[in-house]
């Protein structure tokens, strides 16, 4: 039996809406094929709804809220402990459908859904932590509280390069706040979204808290941001659209949280040490092919280490065998469709003809489609569209530097403002470097930073709001000050 057999057969992949418990086909009747970026076939269709199927959802977030927010903090964590122990024990069998739908390699996919479960299971535990306070009184014959409370009805829209660890970084906090929540997934990536409502279903929780809506995005977006019942909106995509749902939740006074595009700098000092900076380069630039926010676009490498380190990260790329994520051993996946891989052949064509030396890659590789071949420009400049877009592709633009001022100066020369990497051994300029960074995150001799533990989120253009850590629950939580009399 083949994943797709059994992802069905065992109700894991969901074709329709999920709304109050129920799961409907869209109200127009229509459906929209999903396609594996690895092969071009058809893994299904999926229900292509749109503002009437939203407003339906949000009326049963609403009608489950009541309860759901009553509940106690105990039995919402054990919900959620459900829920992460459901993930662990069939995290093959979620990290196949992954795969399916997004290319990653096999591997990547489980340790998204590991750590998807890690989200949950962090946010089952922070359930019981969410303490008010007593503040002391002005007033002899007052007492002055302060309680936490869930906001309310909660929309999460999310992107297909993370489809299932972005959501367990919004439904369980969500849900761990006494939130209930419509979630809008990718349409490139729907099943990793509507696993979601079959999760919550598995573990006990009510019917109305978790609704998942596929279908058209603007349509659905509008609805979301416009519907006052929605109290809180969490999204997790380009700065463009995150900027566009911004405007139009200014008319419901909306709590926002949003997780947008990065345009990531990887600083490697000449005291760097040089097989931990490549390895590190690797992870922060390859993984997912490439496509992730906290993706390091631009490589700025000291003038004593420089041509060692781009000799070595050539020699990496070069080695990286790209393919089907389902097969054995391989490293890179599929970009996300064509429109991916024509903006990595624009940025490549700009590089190249702007004075960049091309050291590994820079063409679609051997199996064609959406494959493009792990690369490496080396004499970069700031005049390149690499060095101020975000490529979100496999492609590493090596930059030489040779001030320490100039590389920070440089760093931040973007709007964006989500992570940075540094390598050094000088433990003052790692400190002096890190704290003039513009960055909501730095990896320091890391190239891997995320973790259910540490607030995840940026600063300018790359958003606002964390996901993760006890910073992550108090997105979905309001203060009330009640003032007693004696």
């Amino acid at each position: 039996m083949d994943h797709l057999t059994t992802l069905r057969a065992e109700g894991w992949l969901r074709e329709t809406h999920a709304i109050g418990g129920a799961w409907p086909e869209a109200a127009s009747g229509e459906r929209y094929p999903v396609l594996n970026p690895a092969t071009g076939e058809s893994i299904g269709t999926i229900a292509w709804g749109g503002a009437a199927d939203t407003r339906a959802a949000i009326a049963a977030a609403q009608a489950a809220f009541g309860a759901w927010s009553m509940t106690l903090a105990a039995e919402r964590a054990e919900a959620l402990s459900r829920m992460a122990g459901l993930i662990r024990e069939h995290a093959d069998l979620l990290a196949a459908m992954l795969t399916l739908e997004q290319g990653k390699p096999l591997a990547e996919a489980r340790g998204e859904v590991l750590q998807g479960a890690a989200y949950v299971q962090w946010f089952a535990e922070e359930a019981r932590r969410t303490n008010g306070e007593i503040i002391p009184s002005p007033w002899k014959d007052r007492q002055i509280l302060v309680t936490k409370e869930p906001v309310g009805v909660v929309a999460a829209i999310s992107p297909w390069n993370f489809p299932f660890s972005m959501l367990s970084r919004k439904v369980a906090p969500a849900l761990a706040a006494g939130c209930t929540v419509v979630v809008k997934p990718s349409e490139l990536t729907p099943y990793c979204g509507l696993v979601w409502a079959v999760l919550a279903e598995k573990a006990g929780v009510p019917a109305g808290v978790v609704n998942v809506v596929t279908g058209d995005a603007a349509a659905i977006g509008g609805e979301l941001t416009a519907n006052p019942l929605v109290r809180k909106l969490t999204f997790t995509g380009s700065t463009r659209v995150g900027k566009l749902l911004y405007q139009q939740s200014g008319e419901t006074m909306k709590k926002l949280s949003m997780e947008l595009g990065g345009n990531a700098p990887f600083i490697v000092f000449d005291d760097a040490d040089l097989d931990r900076a490549v390895e590190g380069a690797i992870a922060a630039k390859y993984r997912n092919a490439g496509q992730t926010c906290v993706c390091t676009n631009r490589f700025y490498v000291q003038d004593g280490i420089y041509d060692a380190f781009a000799r070595r990260l050539t020699e990496r790329a070069a080695a990286m065998k790209p393919g089907n994520g389902l097969e054995p051993g391989v490293e890179q996946g599929p970009l996300i469709n064509e429109a991916a891989v024509a903006k990595v052949e624009a940025h490549v064509a700009d590089a190249l003809a702007r004075g960049g030396t091309l050291m590994a890659g820079g063409r679609r590789h051997v199996p064609g489609g959406t494959w493009y071949e792990p690369t490496v420009i080396a004499e970069a400049s700031d005049e390149m569209l690499i060095a101020r877009e975000e490529t979100f592709g496999p492609v590493a633009a090596l930059f030489r530097f040779t001030q320490e001022q100039d590389a920070v100066t440089r760093a931040n020369a973007t709007p964006y403002g989500l992570a940075a990497y540094v390598y050094t051994r000088d433990l003052a300029r790692a400190f002096r470097v890190s704290r003039a960074l513009e960055t909501g995150m730095v990896g320091l001799n890391e190239g891997l930073i995320t973790t259910e533990v540490a607030p995840f989120g940026g600063v300018k253009d790359s958003g606002i709001g964390r996901e993760g850590a006890r910073q992550g629950i108090e997105e979905f939580l309001t203060l009330k000050y009640v003032s007693l009399g004696l």
